[in-house]
């Protein structure tokens, strides 16, 4: 694919035409500069997350609408399980993507991982952990072999990496061998199956709220603390107002989706069932929130996170400024296969199980539709791990909804149709996008 300039949203703070003026004094002249500043970025492309989070809240609003179960407390609970896997192996793609590559092979690299960890823990009976850690080693040598052949031997992305996904699928078949499938035992990996609530095996309620603060607290100090920073060094900030109200939304939202999943969501609730509690957060969840936060500080805030998006942008201008650009190639590879080893073990949490055709199919499509649709640029250079958030978030609701929206023979089909136009709208976007941040309206 080819090189971009880096864009403004991906190394340096967006300036505009609200920086040739001199903002009005006071809060109100800071946050109405702010909010120019904003629009001009907007209608320069660099819209960001926000498309798919207003597809979210529509899509929501619609199937809640036409279809009375879709925001009961059981189905809420099985939106964020469902889009787990999904959201993790997009993380991984997001940095492949930002470098204007394509990883082919991620979906069935996490099926290698989580095959090895089947059978090590079923066949020769190793402790869960030690085959965790060692799914996860495996996925990452896989990925600096994906790596060191696209960087070193200049095959492109697309050819290595559909050798290994074509590849990757024969040793799954062989891992799991003429059974076609693996049931994960529940004692022996409790701990794994538990990550998607195996067996009630939830959150504490209180440590919900104990999340919910930490995570609110931590987004404010860091934004509060970015904002200093930038003002000490003569840049423009986001307003402290802005600030405060982002974090009281998602003290909002957040307590709203700790309250309803701290209910009873428990469905057979009768004469033999009554004291059966189903209540609380998938430890998924906290798994989702460290790879969030983690991955967009390394991306954000370190020294590597600007190095990948100077060599998304251009590669060549980064070289000639002392960038090692083949390492910078070779590690997005090894960090997009690491996660799709951890994608594995999340999936194989939620079946309980690993089978012969576990990662191929549609899961590659899915997490690259999911980080397309987030916001995450397929020309290289802009993207956010947030991006991978809200785009499994979509693609989720998507499955979820026209999978019970729709009965019948060709309800899978018209689950397909749909997820592939709103990829389409979602490319189509990012497009359009990138002529207008080009100046180029035809």
């Amino acid at each position: 694919m080819s090189s971009q300039p880096v864009t403004e949203n991906s190394t340096t703070p967006a300036t505009g035409a609200a920086d040739d003026a001199a903002p009005a004094p006071g809060a109100a002249g800071t946050l109405l500069a702010y909010g120019r500043n904003r629009i001009e970025r907007a209608r320069g492309g660099e819209l960001g997350s926000m498309p798919a989070v207003a597809g979210l809240v529509v899509l929501v609003i619609f199937f809640a609408i036409v279809q009375n179960g879709f925001l009961s407390l059981y189905n809420i609970a099985n939106l964020v399980t469902q889009a787990a896997p999904i959201i993790v192996l997009a993380m991984g793609l997001v940095f492949v993507l930002l470098l204007g590559e394509i990883d082919l092979s991620a979906g069935t690299a996490s099926g290698v991982c989580a095959a090895l960890m089947a059978v090590m823990i079923v066949r020769h009976n190793v402790a869960w952990y030690w085959s965790v850690l060692a799914a996860i080693i495996v996925g990452a040598v896989l990925g600096f072999a994906i790596g060191w052949l696209r960087a070193k031997a200049r095959i492109p992305s697309f050819v290595v990496t559909l050798a290994a996904f074509l590849s990757f699928q024969g040793i799954v078949l062989m891992q799991v061998g003429k059974a076609g499938s693996i049931s994960l035992p529940d004692q022996a990996a409790k701990p794994i199956i538990t990550l998607e609530g195996y067996n009630n095996n939830l959150m504490p309620l209180w440590l919900g709220w104990v999340m919910l603060a930490v995570v609110a607290g931590g987004y404010a100090l860091v934004k509060l603390r970015i904002a200093v920073s930038k003002r000490s060094a003569g840049l423009e900030a986001e307003p402290a107002l802005v600030t405060f109200f982002k974090t009281v939304l998602m003290l909002i939202l957040g307590a709203i989706f700790v309250y309803l999943l701290g209910e009873n969501r428990a469905i057979q609730q009768n004469a033999f069932f009554n004291n059966l509690k189903i209540e609380g957060i998938p430890w998924v969840v906290l798994l989702l929130i460290v790879l969030t936060v983690g991955l967009t500080f390394l991306l954000g805030r370190t020294r590597y996170g600007r190095h990948v998006y100077a060599v998304g942008g251009n590669d060549e201008a980064s070289r000639r400024a002392g960038i090692r650009v083949d390492r910078i190639r070779i590690s997005v590879f090894v960090i997009c296969s690491t996660l799709a080893a951890v994608a594995g073990v999340v999936q194989a949490s939620q079946l309980e199980s690993v089978a012969s055709n576990f990662g191929a199919g549609n899961t590659l499509l899915l997490a690259v539709g999911a980080a397309v649709i987030g916001g995450t640029s397929l020309f290289g250079g802009r993207g956010r791990i947030m991006d991978a958030v809200w785009g499994g978030l979509v693609v989720a609701v998507i499955q979820n909804g026209m999978g019970d929206l729709i009965k019948g023979a060709n309800s899978q089909a018209w689950q397909w149709i749909v997820t592939g136009l709103v990829l389409l709208l979602a490319a189509g976007f990012d497009a359009a996008s990138r002529r207008v941040g080009r100046g180029d309206a035809h």
